[in-house]
């Protein structure tokens, strides 16, 4: 997603990025698989007959690895854009014992699905909004689905909270404005995209527009109350210097300098020492499931 490259970046710190976020979220994506595993294995379908699942923009492989416990018979692909973060998959999957399950494929949404596949689970974790048209991406996602498989998609949620109105310094509020500059980039960066069609993100009208039948939306929340551990510490630090380089310009200059002494490593007022951050966030998954092709 980031926009800027420079020629002495740390290639694999975006890769490292994910991950981190990602275990922090791995007990609520525990939870979404689980929930996901039900809706799949409900009715006539049963854990056995799941031999194949997609994880499309699966990053380093946190929910990649989920999966393949959550459904034991079932080969598991991994399929991003990005070969650094699926370095990290096979790693993950070898050290969890996974590594004769799970399988990686560098691939592109929405152009390279037809190369995927078919497979009876589909999950797309927070990859459709780097498709211009979202609803083609889902269109080709829903076509890879065998009779009776589920895709579920995850995208949006509630933005992290992780600093209280008031921290002492600056305006009261900065969280709310950094909400807000980012809602702003991110919807430049959509308009940028290749192909970028505008469309209502009502996740469900849009799935059973791919042709499939909704079967339920839940929210899962990551509630990491103070006080807050160094990993989440050290996403939190990632994750405002990214915001600083996105939406920096965004912000009036008062609260460039406040996010400039959130971001000092060295400072008590910095992220990476406040006694008073947190991390509260929640992911939103929208299922569906393919009707009878007869």
């Amino acid at each position: 997603m980031n926009p800027h490259h420079c020629e002495d970046v740390d290639h694999d710190a975006p890769a490292a990025q994910l991950e981190r976020e990602a275990e922090l979220r791995a007990p609520t994506l525990e939870e979404a698989v689980e929930w996901l595993k039900g809706l799949v294995c409900a009715g006539d379908g049963v854990e056995e007959a799941v031999c194949r699942v997609l994880d499309v923009g699966s990053g380093p492989g946190v929910c990649t690895c989920l999966l393949a416990r959550a459904f034991p018979r079932a080969e598991v692909v991994a399929v991003d854009r990005d070969p650094a973060v699926l370095e990290r998959v096979r790693a993950r999957a070898a050290r969890r014992h996974l590594g004769h399950r799970v399988c990686v494929r560098q691939a592109e949404l929405p152009g390279d699905c037809e190369g995927l596949g078919t497979a009876d689970v589909i999950w797309a974790g927070h990859v459709v909004h780097h498709v211009g048209d979202q609803q083609a991406a889902l269109d080709a996602l829903a076509a890879r689905l065998r009779r009776g498989g589920v895709l579920a998609v995850a995208e949006r949620g509630l933005p992290p909270r992780f600093l209280p109105r008031d921290i002492g310094m600056g305006r009261p509020g900065l969280q709310a404005r950094l909400d807000a500059a980012y809602e702003e980039w991110f919807t430049a960066m959509r308009a940028a995209l290749p192909g970028a069609r505008a469309t209502v993100e009502d996740w469900p009208a849009m799935l059973a527009r791919a042709g499939l039948i909704p079967t339920g939306t839940r929210t899962f929340l990551t509630d990491l109350p103070t006080p807050l551990g160094l990993p989440a510490r050290e996403h939190l630090h990632g994750h405002l210097i990214r915001l600083r380089e996105w939406a920096g310009d965004l912000l009036d200059a008062e609260d460039r300098a406040t996010l400039e002494r959130l971001v000092d490593g060295d400072a008590c007022t910095g992220i990476l020492w406040r006694p008073d951050a947190f991390y509260l966030s929640a992911t939103t998954v929208h299922t569906a499931r393919a009707c009878s092709r007869d």
